[in-house]
């Protein structure tokens, strides 16, 4: 079981797309472990010098070094991890996190939010993090505790999508903004490409469900991640949509541009993997979703809308 490491560098970040065509930085094995560090926020987001925080030397370079934009995400990677074909499953232990930065950012723009037309000026905020009392201090003078995680996780998507922007989150994972997701949280992720192909950024602090204005705590931060391959048996794949663990919950997901559909697709994920665990039928799974699981809005703001399932450990299985 290896342990590597990629620093975040122009050559090891990509600005806004996930792509299946995009060569690995490294491959690793079933059961090894990456460390990836992971940057945020583009020239526009940045302190201005009299605020007295410092830029990354990581995000200044790559800032310096004035990369293809296609909006969205400074993510890391991708990393292949040898042997995965379409069909399995990858499997993502978020072993640690560590802020890259003692500060981050939260701010909108016109025409984009879950209220585009009620905020027509930019605003942007820049906030302090105390790395040991785990609280990021607001200009107005609140405190909130830290919860760190990334917000974007995802492997190549299927090639014939080509080239995908990492603002929308789809099947293969990405842009979940999923705050459930943080150190010792597993996501599963199905293969849509040779290798599997992970990369991770969009470092979020602290956010609530829904991140209505767009942004979270946006944030530098360094993940640890121990990758296991499932291999496909049989012509059924592993994995269809990503899905996640907890120490407390198993989570389901839903994702589209309606959040009525989005909150369908949640339930019959959630449906789907009850009947897989347990003795249930879909009826009796169904009405158990009802009874015992909670439905929460993941984000409002990527275009595709987002919907998790929380079902509790120990109530069935």
């Amino acid at each position: 079981m290896a342990l590597h490491r990629i620093p975040a560098t122009p050559k090891t970040v990509r600005w806004g797309t996930f792509d299946p065509n995009y060569p690995p930085l490294l491959t690793v094995e079933s059961g090894d472990t990456v460390v990836l560090e992971c940057v945020s926020g583009g020239p526009d987001a940045m302190p201005p010098a009299s605020s007295g925080l410092t830029i990354p030397p990581a995000l200044a370079a790559i800032h310096a070094a004035e990369l293809p934009r296609q909006g969205g995400h400074i993510i890391t990677g991708p990393v292949a991890i040898a042997g995965a074909m379409p069909g399995d499953m990858l499997e993502v232990h978020i072993d640690k996190i560590e802020f890259g930065a003692d500060w981050g950012f939260c701010g909108f723009r016109p025409l984009a939010g879950t209220l585009p037309m009620d905020f027509t000026e930019r605003f942007l905020t820049h906030i302090t993090v105390d790395k040991e009392r785990m609280v990021g201090r607001m200009p107005y003078g609140l405190e909130l505790p830290l919860a760190p995680f990334f917000g974007v996780m995802g492997v190549a998507p299927p090639p014939n999508y080509g080239p995908l922007s990492t603002v929308q989150p789809r099947e293969h994972g990405g842009n979940l903004d999923n705050k459930e997701l943080g150190v010792g949280a597993t996501l599963f992720l199905p293969v849509w490409a040779p290798g599997a192909l992970f990369s991770a950024g969009d470092g979020h602090g602290v956010q609530g469900d829904g991140e209505v204005c767009i942004n979270a705590l946006e944030i530098c931060l360094t993940g640890t991640f121990t990758f296991t391959l499932h291999k496909q048996q049989g012509s059924e794949p592993v994995l269809t949509y990503p899905r996640g663990e907890t120490a407390t919950h198993y989570i389901s997901m839903g994702m589209n541009e309606d959040l009525d559909v989005a909150m369908r697709q949640a339930l019959r994920q959630m449906i789907a993997f009850i009947c897989s665990r347990s003795n249930l039928s879909r009826e009796e799974a169904y009405q158990f979703c009802s009874l015992a699981v909670d439905f929460r809005v993941t984000q409002t703001v990527n275009g595709e809308k987002g919907v998790h399932g929380m079902l509790k450990k120990g109530l069935l299985f």
